[in-house]
């Protein structure tokens, strides 16, 4: 039997990072070394998407600037956004973007973030 997980695409299209702010938590923060707080630009374009990805260690919060959004879980539940809109994600967290709108969605992100070394 199929799953919501095994039919969500695994890689991006039509997403595009733009502008990146980086502050590295280790010198701010006991116990965060190696840990950054990342905020970012993403923007996917009509008919693209963020494949499917894990929150598990990269908790975030996400703002939507523009567009309307189909965030799909790993159970398979569907939420939509729009311009306007802000959701978080936490370490339970697994699913991905659609874009499935006539216009970019573009959102302002933020999270922790550990780099691969």
């Amino acid at each position: 039997m199929a799953t919501a997980q095994d039919a969500a695409p695994k890689e991006n299209k039509g997403l595009k990072t733009g502008k990146t702010e980086i502050v590295e938590l280790g010198p701010e923060i006991a116990g965060m070394d190696g840990r950054q707080l990342r905020m970012r630009v993403l923007t996917i374009e009509p008919g693209g998407h963020i494949g499917l990805h894990s929150h598990k260690d990269r908790p975030s919060v996400a703002y939507f600037l523009q567009g309307s959004d189909t965030v799909i879980y790993a159970d398979g539940s569907q939420k939509h956004f729009k311009a306007g809109d802000i959701t978080s994600a936490n370490k339970d967290t697994t699913h991905w973007h659609r874009n499935d709108g006539k216009e970019p969605v573009v959102l302002l992100i933020t999270d922790i973030y550990h780099p691969k070394k």
